[in-house]
């Protein structure tokens, strides 16, 4: 599966809006947006024709790229969303942000998604007990992640604790930061998921 190595702030600045792709870097000054507010490009200063179909695709684009996820991977997403009972638009989000990657974000344990994947990746976090690698992973209510014994002398981990007062944890977390430990209290709502996304425009896309 391909996978994206070029620089993350060029993806912020194709979509106009910060999507906190780097960490604590953007938060500062030398985030690309507060210095280069237009897409990349020599046509990036250009004038360009908006369309319903481009409003859709920059809307699936930003939402794919704040969670670092591949378009195969996103279709699947998609299509587990569409199969339940439901409004489509809230069950991707809410999908999105149960995985296991976002969870260890969002619990402070990493300072963006892209390192909490590879903190998951790396066997660093245990699942109600076990290990578990795979940053797909759904947690459900209830479930209790905890960063392994071994792993919490590691710096980037300590250094995104220290981090996360700065951005704060959603309520249906909850965080023992002595004890490296992240419990989820239940799955969230839609007012709970704070995202700059339109999802009904990515239904409609996904809908043509």
């Amino acid at each position: 599966m391909a996978k994206y190595k070029g620089p993350v702030c060029r993806l912020c600045r194709r979509e106009g809006e910060k999507l906190f792709l780097k960490g604590t870097r953007c938060m500062t000054e030398k985030c690309a947006i507060e210095r280069r507010s237009y897409p990349p490009g020599q046509h990036g200063q250009g004038r360009h024709r908006a369309s319903e179909y481009s409003a859709q695709l920059r809307e699936k684009q930003k939402l794919r790229r704040i969670y670092g996820l591949q378009e195969r991977q996103f279709r699947g997403v998609f299509g587990r969303a569409e199969r339940r009972t439901g409004i489509t638009g809230e069950h991707l989000l809410k999908l999105l942000e149960c995985r296991l990657d976002n969870v260890v974000y969002r619990l402070g344990f990493a300072s963006s998604r892209k390192e909490a994947r590879q903190i998951v990746n790396h066997g660093h976090l245990l699942v109600n007990g076990r290990k578990t690698d795979i940053p797909s992973y759904t947690v459900k209510a209830g479930d209790v992640v905890e960063v392994r014994p071994r792993s919490r002398e590691i710096l980037s981990i300590q250094s995104a604790l220290e981090a996360v007062e700065g951005r704060g944890i959603p309520a249906w977390l909850e965080r023992d930061q002595a004890a490296f430990t992240g419990t989820v209290r239940g799955i969230p709502t839609k007012e709970e998921i704070v995202l700059p996304v339109n999802e009904q425009l990515i239904v409609e896309l996904y809908s043509r």
